[in-house]
């Protein structure tokens, strides 16, 4: 899983807590603790697959457009996500000639993408709207 999801789903919840106004990229990159440029990019993939808007200038910044009710955190994680759970390495070797060697890879491959799916599974269950619910019950604690 990369941090891209993790900042993606911060902004659009924090975003959702300020329904009325803009937010730049500094402010949202402060809550978030990373940096403005990471923002950016980050908000540059939900902007393209609609989710927010972007105004320039001085009372410019990020607005969520998208419903916040509707909108899961596995529609998030496919456009910012999908296939980073699989690690970019894994061990045995195709051509070995051992059994446990030349098979783990596709026995690994099957399993993070099993994994994949459930995952994707229990996101599609949880909205930016429940994230933020979630937010002001910890407030209330």
């Amino acid at each position: 899983m990369n941090s891209e999801f993790t900042i993606a789903v911060h902004s659009l919840v924090l975003l959702a807590h300020l329904p009325e106004r803009m937010a730049r990229s500094e402010y949202i990159a402060e809550n978030v603790q990373t940096h403005p440029a990471r923002i950016r990019k980050v908000m540059g993939f939900l902007r393209r697959e609609g989710y927010v808007e972007t105004r320039e200038g001085t009372r410019g910044g990020y607005k969520l457009i998208a419903d916040p009710l509707t909108v899961t955190l596995g529609d998030i994680y496919r456009c910012i996500a999908k296939g980073t759970l699989s690690p970019s390495w894994c061990s045995g070797d195709p051509d070995m000639d051992c059994v446990v060697g030349s098979n783990m890879q596709e026995v690994m491959n099957r399993i993070f993408c099993t994994a994949e799916r459930q995952l994707e599974a229990h996101f599609n269950g949880i909205t930016i709207q429940e994230v933020l619910g979630q937010i002001h019950e910890c407030e209330q604690c």
